[in-house]
Order: structure tokens, then sequence, then C-alpha cells
């Protein structure tokens, strides 16, 4: 199987329900879209957000990137993707070499004749993802709440970091409305200081949260050493979370937080994220899968990866849900807020959308 051509693409995409979180706001999904065509007429898709405020990464320096990269990739075979790494590294922008590094998983599967988590060797079957609810008042948070449970929803993720007393507060009023049989989990996007985060983890004791996902900024972090162990634990990285240098740090007793967020659009897509999940497996730091407002592409190619780790505890894999317009089908189903892989292979998808 030998690859033809590359067809990049970008695209905006309006939220339908625009939200906030912790010192910004957002309503629409910029992308990068990418498909590889081979000669046996198989297609290999990859997607990625560009996200500035994360790393600095656009979706113009981005596209660019990509359609270097995938270009010189046309007349050669495809091959396991660590084949690739050399010109993945090559690619500054993470988003470019995401989507690239999808595609050509997504080829390599399909070249095997397989599920793409199947070639990567599956460790766990199904699991649930978690929801976002953005920051808001406590009857929004509550209205929003009540339309994910109808759902289907099992787990619901709280922003939080803007004001400490209304989050607590929404907190303490989803937790009685919920009940105990629904997890709540909270995401601070570095928005408390020192001095908030100890009253959060104190007052939230009684709420059952799962987690209080990166509430410092990754500045600050070496702060979080200095908690009790029982603390640490209760805390989860994100932000802090780019690369495998930010996870050897992380690994480093004492740990900061007692579980990581893993994102294919910070790393740069399956290949690094695998690295970083070994690395962390290593030193018995569990892993939640997420992800930025993305396309299904980037979802299915997230959900693949995370199904293969064995430290595989968490999903959030919700960022497709609210586009206004999405550009594959297939790749996964999900039923009662728990994300099942279809028997298909590669990633399972079709090609949809205006943008092609």
């Amino acid at each position: 199987m030998t690859i033809t051509r590359a067809l990049v693409r970008t695209a905006a995409v309006p939220l339908r329900r625009p939200y906030a979180v912790a010192h910004h706001h957002t309503d629409t999904a910029a992308m990068v879209l990418l498909q590889l065509h081979t000669d046996h007429g198989a297609m290999g898709l990859g997607a990625a957000t560009p996200e500035p405020a994360v790393n600095g990464d656009t979706v113009a320096g981005a596209a660019r990137e990509l359609a270097a990269a995938a270009e010189a990739l046309v007349g050669l075979r495809v091959g396991a993707p660590e084949h690739h790494a050399a010109v993945l590294a090559r690619l500054p922008s993470p988003a470019a070499r995401m989507a690239l590094d999808m595609a050509l998983h997504d080829l390599w599967a399909k070249a095997l004749g397989l599920p793409l988590v199947e070639a990567l060797g599956r460790a766990q079957q199904d699991l649930p993802t978690s929801v976002t609810l953005g920051l808001g008042s406590v009857a929004g948070t509550l209205a929003e709440a009540r339309e994910h449970l109808a759902h289907g929803f099992t787990v619901l993720k709280v922003k939080v970091g803007e004001d400490l007393a209304l989050d607590l507060e929404r907190l303490a009023a989803l937790r009685q409305h919920c009940g105990p049989g629904i997890a709540l989990r909270a995401d601070g996007n570095c928005g408390y200081r020192p001095a908030e985060l100890l009253r959060f983890l104190r007052e939230t004791v009684p709420l059952d949260l799962e987690f209080l996902e990166q509430p410092l900024p990754p500045e600050q972090v070496a702060a979080q050493r200095l908690l009790p162990a029982a603390l640490r634990q209760r805390l989860m990285a994100d932000e802090s979370l780019h690369d495998e240098l930010d996870a050897a740090s992380l690994c480093a007793a004492p740990q900061p937080f007692g579980s990581a967020n893993l994102k294919l659009a910070k790393c740069g897509g399956i290949l690094a994220a695998r690295r970083i999940a070994a690395l962390a497996a290593q030193h018995h730091l569990p892993l939640m899968w997420g992800c930025m407002d993305e396309s299904r592409i980037a979802i299915a190619a997230a959900l693949h990866t995370a199904l293969a780790c064995g430290n595989t505890r968490w999903l959030d894999l919700d960022g497709h849900l609210e586009l206004s317009e999405d550009f594959a089908v297939g790749g996964f189903t999900l039923a009662g807020g728990v994300l099942r892989l279809l028997d298909r292979p590669g990633l399972g998808l079709e090609p949809s959308g205006s943008v092609w």
C-alpha cells in the first residue's frame, strides 16, 4: 500500500453551546484536517484543533506544515507509524504532528485489516466518558447537568477556577441534585492560588469528587509537592503535561499529582502519547484521556489509543458533541455515556461534511 495523494483542509466550526473556563471563552473550534489516499483505495484520516493559548499553535501554521509533510510522504509505502517518526519530529506544530500521526496510524491498521486498538494491543473494552459543564451560575449548572443526565451520562466534569465561593456552591448543589450515583470531577484550568486550593480540597471532601484537574498554573505546581500524599492524590495534571520531559518531571517523587490528563493535541499525536503513557505506567500514574473541541476523527484516535493502555482509568472525550458540523462518521458509539469502538479497520471512520 503506497501513499498517492494528500488533501489538507481547514475549518472554523461554530459551537452549538459556547462555554467559559477560567480566564477564557470559546465559541468556535478551528481545525486542520487531513486525508491520505493510497493506491489500494484506503484512506487515512487526521484532524487536530490548534490551541494558540495552550502552546502557541495556529491553524495557518499547522496547515502549512501539514501540507508540506504530507506531500513529502507521497510515493512511500505505508508501514508502522514508527517508521515516520523522523518526519513527525521535524514538525514544530503539535497539531500538524497530531493530524499526520493519526492518519498514518489509520492507514497502518487498515493495511493490517485490524481496528487500530487491536493493532496497538487492546487493554480495555470500553469506558464511560465525562461530559463538561462550563463556568456559570448555580441554576445554569444544574440546568445543563439535567440535560446531560437525561441523555444517559453518568460522569460530569465541572469547570471551576474563577470564583472559589461560587465553585463550591455549584459543586455542592450539583452533588445534592445528582445524588451519590453520578461521578463528579472538577477542572480548575490553572485558575486557583495555593491558598484557594487548600480551601477547595478541605471543603469538597463531603462531595466525593473523583479529582480536581490542574488547579494551579504550571509555574506554581512545585507547591503541590509539599502537600500530604493524600491531598496530592486528589489532583490531576493537565496544563502541566505536554511532552515526555513534562511527564518525567511529574513522575519524579514526590509526585505533585495523583494522575494525569493526556491529550493528543498537546503532545502531538499517538506515538508521543504512547511514550508518555508508558512512562506514566512505570511510575504508577493513572491516566485520563482528554481532548479539545475536536472532530470525531480526533476523538476516535484518542479512544483507540486510550483503550490500548493498561493505565487508562478515565475518559474525558466529549469534544465533538457541541460541534455544529463534523467531518467524519463512524469510529465509535456513545450510549449511556459509554464510548465503544466499532469493529472496523483503522480508526473505523468515513469522511463526511462540506469541507472535503
